[in-house]
């Protein structure tokens, strides 16, 4: 049997408990929130048709249980939110390979990304439904729409930041391009490639909401 010392035993129990009291810092932070929500909402501090309320999100939700429409709702979110997101991955890291691959491209189209990601995500919202209708179609488009732009641009400073050294080096040994892209940059971009990929999970939820 294993034994540990009092003091690694002790280690473990704090930081055991400071977990613990993490986690439970950031329960009363929501349920103060939620709290301050429904007060702000009692006392008219907020229009409700705009921002709702507890109450009302918590009636919602029952409705929908109640009229069995819940988990169809949930189920085109998701399935909304999956579609966009893998389009958007794919999207994103084919785009920023294009760039990485070929510098004109990259100095071509990079003042046209950075538009296009400064612009207001809200303001598409209305021209997409009058393009597409209100319909699942306009939903994925705006959800993809806001997720491959961060994307390519996450991945692509991502393949540029690799060691140059590295780079120089393959091809001094004679690698050629697409040796150097599936042996060095992108192998050494997968890091980054997860955050990103945090990042356009998140805005294709925002997307998905918008509309």
């Amino acid at each position: 049997m294993r034994m540990f010392s009092k003091e690694h035993i002790l280690f473990l129990k704090k930081e055991k408990r400071y977990k613990w009291a993490v986690i439970f810092t950031q329960i009363c932070i929501l349920l103060f929130l939620l709290v301050l929500w429904q007060i702000a909402a009692d006392l008219g501090w907020i229009n409700t048709f705009i921002t709702s309320s507890p109450k009302m999100v918590i009636k919602t939700i029952l409705n929908l249980i109640t009229e069995d429409k819940l988990f169809y709702h949930i189920g085109v979110t998701v399935y909304e939110t999956i579609i966009s997101f893998s389009l958007g991955t794919l999207l994103g890291i084919f785009i920023a390979t294009i760039m990485w691959w070929n510098p004109f491209i990259r100095k071509v189209i990079d003042p046209y990304l950075t538009v296009l990601n400064s612009l207001p995500k809200v303001a598409l919202g209305p021209i997409i439904i009058v393009w597409c209708g209100a319909q699942m179609k306009s939903i994925i488009l705006m959800a993809l729409l806001i997720s491959v732009i961060v994307m390519t641009l996450s991945v692509i400073e991502s393949f540029e930041n690799v060691d140059e050294n590295k780079i120089k080096l393959m091809q001094v040994l004679g690698a050629n391009k697409m040796q150097m892209f599936f042996k060095l940059v992108f192998p050494s971009s997968y890091k980054s490639i997860i955050s990103a990929l945090k990042i356009c999970i998140s805005m294709s939820l925002i997307g998905v909401f918008l509309i």
